[in-house]
């Protein structure tokens, strides 16, 4: 009678792991975990580019802050060296060489305008472009954030009932005998979770296969009885 009832607990064990199997089963199965990491990639792929983004910018705003610089000491030069021009008394072969540095920097001068100018451009596009990743990069973040709360929510849920199962292991594990609890766990591993079943009609309900009279009789002198076919235990 002590192992009829022992397997009656055993069997009722097999059928709060299997509830807590299928919990954790859904656990990691909810579909919005893959929602989660299509939301996470797109949102480290954008937050790449806007890293990307703003380092140009950055590197933009500071030629442009070089050449504003450099332009400015380049007036100032051509400033000094037309006003020695015009002032005169200078050697024709002075006054010469003056002038070429005077055309010479002024070109110098037209070219870091244009450069200004261009980098000025770059720059505004960039600044544009770092504002458009910046707003996508927050929706992204807000997206990856709701379904997160979604997810949290859902495990909630599901860890409460686990909760429930796990206590309720914990009552009947006690009532199981040593040897046969190892056994049990053993077979849980190899059987795909399922170690027990019981005998119903001569058909085994870990592998659903029928067993004839002499299978049967084979079976109950097994201590404990085992199914013939897959090896898990019988609670005839």
């Amino acid at each position: 009678m002590d192992e009829i009832r022992s397997l009656s607990d055993l069997l009722d064990l097999q059928e709060v792991d299997s509830q807590i199997d299928r919990l954790l089963h859904d656990r990691q199965s909810l579909p919005e975990l893959g929602e989660y990491r299509k939301a996470h990639e797109h949102s480290e792929a954008v937050n790449g580019k806007l890293t990307a983004a703003e380092t140009a910018l950055r590197d933009t705003s500071l030629e442009l802050d070089k050449t504003e610089g450099e332009l400015e000491i380049a007036a100032q030069r051509l400033d000094a060296e037309q006003n020695r021009l015009y002032a005169g008394g200078l050697s024709a072969r002075d006054a010469e060489y003056l002038r070429r540095e005077v055309e010479m920097l002024t070109r110098k001068r037209s070219e870091g305008e244009d450069l200004v100018l261009e980098l000025m451009e770059r720059k505004e596009e960039q600044e544009a472009a770092v504002r458009d990743l910046r707003t996508e990069a927050d929706d992204a973040a807000k997206v990856k954030a709701n379904i997160e709360l979604v997810i949290k929510e859902a495990w909630k849920g599901i860890d409460a009932q686990l909760a429930v199962k796990e206590e309720r292991k914990a009552g009947i594990v006690p009532l199981i005998e040593e040897d046969l609890l190892d056994l049990y766990e053993q077979l849980r591993g190899a059987k795909e979770g399922v170690a027990i079943g019981a005998l119903t009609d001569n058909m085994c309900g870990g592998c659903h296969l029928k067993l004839t009279a002499a299978e049967v009789l084979d079976a109950k002198r097994s201590d404990p009885p085992r199914c013939i076919h897959c090896r898990r235990i019988l609670v005839i």
